[in-house]
């Protein structure tokens, strides 16, 4: 059972994101927080005052923006439901069940929401912080009525009786199948040249707190480490990362994994225990305005063996060498190809034999987001797309060695105007990890 301290951390935790997909981090159990905080985390201060929120004049902007894509693709509307993309848009957070909640935005003309008649009263409260405050069109229907006769009316309403409605990819099929059979018109396409072609180049503003995001997650690993004790739960030592977290004034945490559970990417739920001799990955972040970060480490409490050293070698030599060669015009898989070849040519390969996963994935509101740098894409919506200044990546090798331990490097990854850089200073070794850290 939960400690109600556990429950209350979880509690909040799900307050932030019931909304919007949960990072991987958030994804687990909460990790009990420790009744009393060592020195290193009880003497850390809130970066809060840091985060500037993201206005509505911005969102205005991003909707400009979507009807300048939505032009391109031939997109005459776009129909959102609850998620990453409505807040992106809207600001507006809306939990996913069978009832149908959408905007539907017009490539030209106001938007209009569709919502069930008992929800009007907290669709208004949200719609009034939304960046089409005074202005919105709000359709509701009662429980024996179609929402997607509703969704029809409003868009021919607006001229679009025919032609494209792009549907952002994680819209339940239920409702997108329900409006393709109220609207026989219309030709459902994807709305992901839209959603994705907008939130993959980040602003300014946007970048800013990706970089806070990636400061608080890296100094609340370098406090935690600081306190790692022979003897330490997985459990314990997560408590004291999302205790970290809590300080420097954002939701955050990690898994946590311990000797031969590290050769597994992402983990495995085995009880584990550190002992003096014990290596260790860790792998989370946290949320800055919405804004994720993705960051892990690998290292060991006390000294490491020769080919713990070699094998941390080899997988650093790979991030500097994704970091290096991405740059504005490459293809995506080139930043793998990159990061890959270092690791075969080592003596891990072949191909995912032993660097299992792709070197990085796209990295933003969502922990994972369009792109991914991997060969075949498959993630993708076109197999044209090269890198572009203001993308974000996460740049994150790593070499498995099954029934021994394994090692991987993350950091956040940003592509500028002449190259690429990372958020955060790369792990300098094994045994001090963080001592590059201020």
């Amino acid at each position: 059972m939960l400690s109600r301290r556990s429950f209350l951390w979880l509690s909040s935790l799900a307050t932030g994101f019931s909304f919007v997909p949960r990072p991987s981090w958030a994804q687990r159990p909460a990790a009990p927080m420790p009744a009393t905080l060592p020195p290193s985390i009880a003497t850390l201060t809130s970066l809060k005052n840091g985060a500037r929120p993201i206005t509505n004049d911005e969102r205005l902007n991003r909707v400009a923006r979507a009807r300048t894509l939505m032009a391109d693709s031939r997109i005459d509307a776009m129909m959102l439901t609850g998620g990453t993309s409505l807040v992106y848009f809207t600001n507006i957070r809306w939990g996913l069940s069978e009832r149908l909640f959408a905007m539907l935005l017009p490539a030209k003309g106001d938007p209009f929401f569709v919502c069930p008649a008992f929800e009007a009263d907290r669709a208004q409260e949200q719609i009034a912080l939304s960046p089409f405050a005074g202005h919105a069109d709000l359709r509701t229907w009662e429980e024996d009525e179609s929402p997607y006769a509703l969704v029809a009316r409003g868009l021919a309403d607006r001229g679009v009786a025919t032609g494209a409605l792009g549907v952002e990819e994680t819209v339940r099929f239920v409702f997108s199948d329900g409006v393709a059979q109220a609207a026989p018109g219309l030709k459902l396409v994807s709305a992901t040249p839209v959603t994705a072609g907008c939130r993959m180049i980040k602003d300014a503003h946007e970048i800013a707190l990706m970089r806070l995001a990636a400061k608080v997650t890296l100094t609340a690993y370098a406090a935690a480490f600081k306190a790692l004790k022979d003897g330490m739960t997985q459990n314990d030592f997560g408590g004291l990362v999302a205790a970290a977290h809590t300080k420097l004034g954002f939701p955050g945490g990690c898994s946590v994994q311990v000797g031969q559970y590290t050769a597994l990417p992402h983990g495995s739920i085995t009880p584990q225990r550190i002992r003096e001799g014990s290596i260790v990955l860790i792998d989370g972040g946290c949320s800055v305005e919405g804004y994720s970060s993705d960051i892990s480490r690998t290292f060991i409490l006390g000294k490491p063996t020769d080919k713990m050293k070699q094998v941390f070698d080899i997988v650093h030599r790979a991030q500097t060498a994704a970091m290096t060669t991405a740059k504005p015009g490459l293809p995506l898989d080139a930043v793998d190809a990159a990061a890959r070849k270092v690791i075969v040519d080592a003596g891990y390969g072949p191909g995912f034999k032993y660097f299992t996963h792709r070197v990085g994935h796209g990295l933003g509101m969502d922990g994972h987001e369009w792109a991914y740098l991997v060969r075949n894409n498959m993630f993708g919506w076109t197999k044209s797309l090269t890198l572009q200044p203001a993308m974000t990546f996460s740049d994150e090798p790593g070499i498995y060695i099954r029934e021994e331990f394994g090692v991987r490097l993350e950091d956040d990854l940003l592509i500028t105007d002449g190259g690429a850089e990372l958020l955060t200073p790369q792990s300098p070794s094994l045994d001090q990890p963080f001592a590059n850290v201020t």
